[in-house]
C-alpha cells in the first residue's frame, strides 16, 4: 500500500481487510552524552514513524554499531534505554543485530499495525485543513549547541524530555477524530516534511510564525548560531518554494529548517473537527498547537 514510490514515513503492506503491516527502521549517532537518555531518544524517534501512519507499534529488534572499546556498561546503558522506552510504547524487542563501528549508531527496526482504511498519509491533507503540531520545534540548534560545549544542563535536560516522549497519544488522537493527513517532523525540519505533504497532498501551507511552539532555549541558541549543518541543507533544497513575510527574522526561519530528533506529528485537521480536536488534547494532555492551514495552491507560505 505504502513503498518507494511513496514520501511517507513507513512501508505499509496490506495483510487482510482490517490489518495492515507497517513497517520501518531508523539508527542514528548520538545526540546527547548520556548513553541511556541516546537509547530512550534513538528508540523513541524509531517508533514514531509507525505513528506518523496511524499505525501501532507491537515488535523491534535493536539496530547498533559499538567501537569495541566502548565500556560494556555503556553499551547496556544505551540498550537499556531502548528498552524501557519500548516497554512504555507496549513493543517487544525481540533482539536484533550489532557491528562494530567507531562511532555509536543505535536505533530500532519497528513493526506495527494498521488499519488499512484508517491509515495517516501524507497525501491526505486537504486544503481548508488546519495544521497542528504537537512538539514544540528547536531541538537540532540545541543538541549542536551541546556538541559544542555550550548548551546548559536545564536546556538538554528539556530537549531530551521532549525527543524521548512517545508520539503514541498523538497518533491515538489523529485515529479517534478519523484524521487522514500527516507526518512526524525529523531529519527535513519542519518546513522539509510539510513540503513532502503539500506536494503528496496538491495542496499549498500556510504557517503562522507567532504561533509556532519552540522549547524555551531555542531563540537563545538560534541567536548564537548553533545550527546543525542539516539545517543549512534544508534550507538549501526546500527554501527556494518557501515565501516568507518579510517581518520575520532570519534566526526565526533557519529555526523552521531545523532538523529534529524524535520531533513530533504534523496533523492535518478538517476546520469542523478542530475545536473538539483541540479541547480532546487538553483533556488527555496532549501538547497540540495550531501552527497553520492549508490552502489552494502549492508551495508554502510563512507569515
Amino acid at each position: 500500500m505504502v513503498g518507494l514510490g511513496d514520501p511517507d514515513d513507513a512501508a505499509v503492506w496490506r495483510v487482510d481487510a482490517q490489518r495492515a503491516l507497517v513497517v520501518t527502521t531508523d539508527f542514528f549517532t548520538p545526540v546527547v552524552d548520556d548513553p541511556y537518555d541516546y537509547g530512550m531518544v534513538a528508540a523513541a524517534n524509531s517508533l514514531s514513524d509507525v505513528y506518523a501512519m496511524g499505525g501501532t507499534p507491537f515488535l523491534a529488534l535493536n539496530v547498533a554499531a559499538l567501537p569495541p572499546d566502548l565500556p560494556p556498561e555503556l553499551g547496556g546503558e544505551i540498550f537499556r534505554g531502548g528498552a524501557e522506552k519500548c516497554r512504555q510504547a507496549g513493543v517487544v524487542v525481540a533482539g536484533g543485530h550489532t557491528i562494530q563501528d567507531k562511532e555509536p549508531k543505535f536505533g530500532l527496526v519497528v513493526v506495527g499495525f494498521v488499519h488499512p482504511d484508517k491509515m495517516l498519509t501524507k497525501g491526505g491533507v486537504k486544503a481548508g485543513d488546519a495544521l497542528v503540531l504537537t512538539k514544540p520545534l528547536g531541538f537540532g540548534v540545541t543538541t549542536t549547541a551541546l556538541k559544542q560545549q555550550k548548551a546548559a544542563p536545564e536546556d538538554v535536560a528539556e530537549v531530551v524530555g521532549w525527543m524521548s516522549s512517545l508520539n503514541k497519544d498523538a497518533a491515538g488522537l489523529a485515529l479517534e477524530f478519523g484524521l487522514r493527513g500527516g507526518t512526524d517532523v525529523t531529519g527535513f525540519s519542519l518546513l522539509g516534511h510539510s513540503m513532502e505533504m503539500a506536494d503528496a497532498s496538491h495542496v499549498g501551507l500556510r504557517f503562522f510564525a507567532d504561533k509556532m511552539p519552540f522549547v524555551s532555549c531555542a531563540r537563545k541558541y538560534a541567536g548564537m548560531w548553533t545550527f546543525p549543518g542539516g539545517a543549512a541543507d534544508n534550507r538549501l533544497y526546500f527554501g527556494p518554494r518557501v515565501k516568507f513575510a518579510g517581518n520575520i527574522r532570519e534566526e526565526t526561519q533557519m529555526l523552521l529548517f531545523d532538523p529534529q530528533t524524535s520531533g513530533g506529528l504534523l496533523l492535518a485537521v478538517a476546520h469542523e473537527k478542530l475545536n473538539a480536536f483541540m479541547q480532546r488534547a487538553e483533556e488527555i494532555k496532549q501538547p497540540a498547537w495550531l501552527v497553520g492551514e492549508t490552502v489552494e495552491g502549492e508551495g508554502i507560505e510563512v507569515i
